[in-house]
């Protein structure tokens, strides 16, 4: 049977992820699984290089920003008061808070980026968002999905329980 990257197959890669120097910016330690077919679980011009590759195949893809984690925003990035945050605070934590339209879905990930005085500073943009990025990756294995994982979207892990799933 000639298995081919194609809609609704989950995908495993060996991946790494450099920026345009050569820096290593993502070892890729862990194979990425994802559900092939516009389901949002890979970036789309990364999706698009691998359609019709078969298992042993490799692909780079550039990322500009904008196809990657976006653009670098700077009003995503606030100054709070240290006295609102827990004690053994250091660089590097992440906090989860509200965005700033008050809907409850889009939740925001920030990372404490500098610690002062009596100020803390967050930065809300994901740690490579404004970078270019270049992404190397092998196909490992091609499987067709589930019908399960077909109607969430996304692939389940063999650790995968219902409640992690939404």
């Amino acid at each position: 049977m000639n298995t081919q990257v194609a809609r609704n197959t989950v995908i495993t890669l060996d991946y790494h992820v450099t920026d345009p120097d050569g820096e290593v910016v993502d070892e890729g330690r862990e194979p990425l699984v994802y559900l092939h077919g516009g389901y949002e679980d890979i970036f789309p011009k990364i999706e698009e290089a691998l359609q019709g590759k078969a298992v042993g195949e490799s692909v780079q893809v550039k990322l500009q920003p904008d196809e990657g984690f976006g653009d670098y925003d700077a009003e995503l990035v606030q100054i709070e008061p240290r006295k609102d945050f827990p004690k053994e605070l250091q660089v590097g934590m992440q906090f989860e808070g509200g965005a700033e339209d008050g809907n409850e879905e889009d939740f925001i990930i920030y990372r404490v980026t500098d610690i002062a005085d009596d100020k803390v500073v967050l930065d809300g943009n994901h740690p490579l968002a404004g970078m270019a990025l270049v992404f190397t990756c092998t196909v490992t294995a091609i499987r067709p999905a589930s019908a399960e994982e077909l109607e969430h979207g996304h692939v389940h892990g063999a650790d995968d329980d219902e409640e992690s799933c939404h």
